[in-house]
C-alpha cells in the first residue's frame, strides 16, 4: 500500500525509484561477474549501543567522515548537510544554516555536539544559528525519522551528532597539529582553524583548537528580493558574518576506561539579509551570539556485574545573545539600539549502561535529565511589549532502554523511552494584547500555569540478511513529542523573522506512527541505500497564517500573523544513494546517483508550509596520480506543493567540483581548490522562512591548504 501512494500520487517520486531501481539492477548483475569485496566501516558514535556501523542500525543514519566530510565541509551545519539524502539547508543568509529533516526542522531536529544537546535558542526563531562550528567536526551523523527513542522529545524529526576529536580516548604518543586554511572569492570569505593535541603521558593528553571565519556581504545572481526590480543587484545586502570558537580538553585513560573534562567557547556576529534603497525609512537587523560550555565525558569498562560499560556525559552551558536594529534615514544611519535580549542557562546529564546478554538479547540501559532557563527581554518593545517567547523554565527526566537480539537471518531490535517533562511560564503583572487591523484585540494571560507531558515511545524493527551483500531494513516506531516553547508561550514580534507570532498554551503532545522500509547493498563494485518511509502524525503542530475576510493574509506593520495550530498530519516519501566504481586501479573512476523526495499534507488535504522540493543528483569521482577530482550536478525541483499564503518556489541546476592535490613530498597536507554554483544559478531554498528575501549565495571558488603534523 506504501509503495502505491508513493508511485501513484508522485510523478517525480516514480523518477528517483525508477533510479533506485537502475542501480540495484546493474548491482544484481555485476554481483554474478565480481567477486564481493567488503569495505571499512565507521563506527556510529551516537548510536547508544555502540561499535555500530550505519549499515548495521535499522534506524536510517548517514554519516560524514574523512573525505566525504572535507569535500562537504560548509560555514554552516545546514549547508555542510545539505548533500545527503533527506536533509536539506534552511538558511537565513550565510549567518544561519538549519538542517532541515524530512520536511521538520528547528525544535523537531536534535543537533548534538559529541552526544549532548547544543544548549543554544535555534529552536525559537528561524533566524537564530546553531551554537556549534562544524569547522571542528571530525564526524558528522545523521539519523533520519524519529529518534526519540534515542535522545528523546526534540528528536521527533531526526538527530544530528558533530563528532569531535576532544574526548576520543585513542591519542598518538607524540605530539599533532592540524588546521585549515581557506579562501573564498565569493563575499571575501576567510576561514581558519588548528588543532593541538599534547600528549603528557602515555595516559594523559591535552588538546585545544581554534576557528575563526569571517565574509562580507555575498553575492547573488540578480535581485535580493523575490519581486525586486529596483536597487542593488548581484549582492546580498546585510549577509556579513563573523565567527570564532575555541576550546581546551584535558582526557586521561587507563584499564579502567576514561575521563575528559572540556571547555569551549563560541562567538558569532551575524546580519539578517534586508534590502536597503537608501529612501525613507529603512532598518536592518544582526544578532550576536555567545556561550561559554562545561563538558565531561567518561567511561568505565566493567564498572559491576552484568554491564560491560557505563557511559557518562555531563554539560553545562551558558547561553546569550542580542538582536540589534539599525535604523536609516534616506540611506544614512539613525538610531540603533538592542531590540531583544536573550539568555539560556542549560544543564544535561546522560547515563548510558551497556549490560551483557540476557538470554539472547544484549543492550543499554539509559537516563537522560536535562535543566533549562530561558529568558528574553525586548528593549524596544513591539507587539505585544516583550519579546514573543514569554520566560520559561523546563526540566525533563528520560529512561530509555534499547535491545538488540542476534538471529539466522540477522537482527531485531526492540527499544522504549519514557519522559517526564514539566514547563514553567514566567507570570506578568499583568496580561499582554496585541492589536490587529480590523481593531479587535488578542489577549495573552499574565499567568498562564504550569504544563507537564509524559511522552512515551516504542520501536521495533528488524535487519534482515540477503545474502552477503545486501540488508532490508523493517521498522515500526510509535513515538510522542512534546510542544515546544515557543509552540506554547508565543505571543508577540520576531523582528528578525518579521512575523508575529500567536503560541497556544493547551497544545498536547504530537503523536508519531512511523514505518519504515529500506534495502541496501553494502560490498562489491556498486553499492546503494534505498529507504521510502510513510509517518502518520496526530496533533501535529504548525504556523498556520492567520487570514481576513478576503482570504488575505493578516499583517501588521508589515509583519505577518501566524497562529501555532494542531491537526492530523502525515509525512512520506524516499531517499536513496548508489555508487558504481566503474574503473578500479591508479585511475580510478566512480559514479554516484542520490534523491530524496518528501509530501507532507494535512488531515484535510492542505499542504504544509515549508516543505524540501525534490532533489536529483549525479557525481563522477575519479584520481589521477596526486590528484582527486570529484564533479557534481544536482537539480532541485519546482516546488508547488504549496500551503495556504505561500508562493510556491522555482527549481533550479547546480554544478559543484572538488579539486585535491596531496603531494606524496607533504604526508598529511593537501591543497584544494572547489567551486560551488558554477552555473550562478538564481536559487530559492522553499524551506527557508526567508525564501522570499533571500537566495541561495552565487558562484563560488574556494581554495585552500589542510595539514596534518604528527601520527
Amino acid at each position: 500500500m506504501l509503495w502505491e501512494i508513493i508511485m501513484i500520487k508522485k510523478a517525480k517520486l516514480a523518477v528517483l525509484l525508477s533510479a533506485a531501481y537502475v542501480a540495484s539492477s546493474l548491482a544484481h548483475a555485476e554481483e554474478t561477474v565480481e567477486p564481493i569485496i567488503t569495505f571499512s566501516s565507521i563506527t556510529v558514535i551516537a548510536d547508544p549501543l555502540g561499535e555500530r556501523s550505519p549499515d548495521e542500525i535499522i534506524l536510517p543514519v548517514s554519516v560524514l567522515a574523512g573525505e566525504d566530510l572535507a569535500k562537504q565541509q560548509a560555514l554552516t551545519l545546514g549547508d555542510t548537510l545539505d548533500s545527503l539524502p533527506g536533509v536539506a539547508n534552511s538558511d537565513f543568509g550565510p549567518g544561519v544554516g538549519r538542517p532541515v529533516v524530512r520536511g521538520l526542522q528547528g525544535s523537531r531536529v536534535q543537533v548534538l555536539e559529541d552526544g549532548l544537546k547544543t544548549a543554544d535558542i535555534a529552536g525559537e526563531g528561524a533566524d537564530h544559528a546553531i551554537a556549534i562550528d562544524s569547522a571542528r567536526a571530525d564526524q558528522i551523523e545523521v539519523f533520519r525519522g524519529p529518534a526519540t527513542l534515542l535522545y528523546g522529545s526534540g528528536a521527533a524529526g531526526g538527530v544530528i551528532n558533530v563528532k569531535t576529536k576532544r574526548f576520543d580516548p585513542d591519542f598518538a604518543d607524540s605530539p599533532t597539529l592540524e588546521g585549515q586554511m581557506l579562501y573564498g572569492t565569493n563575499g571575501n570569505t576567510r576561514q581558519g582553524n588548528v588543532g593541538l593535541a599534547l600528549p603528557l603521558t602515555e595516559n594523559l593528553v591535552i588538546r585545544a583548537d581554534y576557528n575563526r571565519q569571517s565574509n562580507d556581504d555575498s553575492d547573488i545572481k540578480g535581485f535580493q528580493q523575490k519581486h525586486q526590480t529596483v536597487g542593488d543587484k548581484d549582492r546580498l545586502q546585510n549577509s556579513d558574518t563573523d565567527t570564532e570558537s575555541a576550546s581546551i580538553t584535558a582526557l586521561y585513560k587507563d584499564n579502567w576506561g576514561y575521563a575528559g573534562l572540556g571547555f569551549s567557547t563560541w562567538h558569532t556576529d551575524y546580519a539578517i539579509p534586508e534590502v536597503s534603497l537608501g529612501i525613507g525609512e529603512e532598518e536592518q537587523e544582526r544578532i550576536l551570539a555567545n556561550y561559554d560550555r562545561i563538558d565531561f565525558r567518561g567511561q568505565l569498562n566493567n564498572p559491576l556485574a552484568g554491564f560491560d560499560s557505563v557511559r557518562l556525559k555531563l554539560s553545562h552551558t551558558n547561553y546569550t545573545q542580542q538582536e540589534v536594529g539599525f535604523e536609516f534615514d534616506n540611506g544614512r544611519l539613525a538610531d540603533s539600539g538592542v531590540e531583544a535580549d536573550f539568555e539560556n542557562n542549560e544543564s544535561e546529564i546522560r547515563v548510558e549502561m551497556l549490560h551483557q546478554a540476557i538470554g539472547l538479547w544484549q543492550g543499554v540501559i539509559g537516563l537522560q535529565f536535562n535543566d533549562r532557563d530561558f529568558t528574553a527581554t525586548s528593549i524596544s518593545g513591539g507587539h505585544g511589549g516583550e519579546f514573543y517567547v514569554r520566560p520559561n523554565s523546563t526540566e525533563s527526566y528520560g529512561l530509555f532502554l534499547l535491545e538488540e537480539r542476534l538471529t539466522d537471518f540477522g537482527y531485531l531490535e526492540f527499544s522504549a523511552r519514557v519522559d517526564q517533562i514539566d514547563s514553567s511560564p514566567q507570570s506578568l503583572t499583568e496580561s499582554r494584547d496585541i492589536d490587529l487591523p480590523s481593531g479587535t484585540e488578542l489577549i495573552q494571560d499574565a499567568n498562564l500555569g504550569e504544563r507537564s507531558f509524559t511522552p512515551f515511545s516504542l520501536s521495533a524493527g528488524t535487519l534482515i540478511d540477503v545474502g552477503l551483500a545486501h540488508h532490508l531494513r523493517l521498522s515500526l516506531t510509535r513515538s510522542q513529542r512534546a510542544p515546544s516553547a515557543e509552540q506554547l508561550y508565543a505571543f508577540g514580534s520576531h523582528a528578525a523573522a518579521r512575523t508575529i507570532e500567536i503560541g497556544d498554551p493547551s497544545l498536547g503532545k504530537e503523536t508519531y506512527t512511523n514505518l519504515e522500509l529500506g534495502f541496501e547493498r553494502h560490498t562489491g563494485l556498486i553499492r546503494y541505500d534505498a529507504t521510502v518511509f510513510y509517518n502518520q502524525v496526530k496533533d501535529f503542530i504548525y504556523l498556520a497564517s492567520a487570514q481576513d475576510n478576503s482570504g488575505n493574509s493578516i499583517e501588521i506593520e508589515g509583519d505577518q500573523l501566524v497562529f501555532n495550530q494542531q491537526d492530523d498530519a502525515e509525512f512520506y516519501g524516499a531517499e536513496f544513494t548508489a555508487i558504481a566504481d566503474i574503473i578500479k586501479g591508479a585511475n580510478p573512476l566512480s559514479l554516484r546517483l542520490s534523491g530524496d523526495h518528501v509530501t507532507a499534507k494535512l488531515r484535510n488535504g492542505d499542504n504544509l508550509p515549508r516543505m524540501s522540493p525534490t532533489r536529483l543528483g549525479f557525481g563522477i569521482d575519479t584520481a589521477y596520480a596526486d590528484w582527486d577530482l570529484s564533479i557534481d550536478y544536482r537539480h532541485v525541483f519546482k516546488q508547488t506543493n504549496t500551503a495556504i499564503s505561500e508562493d510556491s518556489t522555482d527549481g533550479y541546476n547546480l554544478l559543484s567540483f572538488d579539486l585535491f592535490w596531496r603531494p606524496n613530498n607533504f604526508e598529511g597536507g593537501e591543497l584544494f581548490i572547489q567551486g560551488r554554483n558554477l552555473l550562478n544559478e538564481d536559487g530559492r531554498h522553499h524551506q527557508s522562512f526567508l525564501k522570499d528575501e533571500a537566495p541561495i549565495t552565487g558562484r563560488t571558488i574556494m581554495t585552500g591548504l589542510r595539514f596534518q603534523f604528527g601520527d
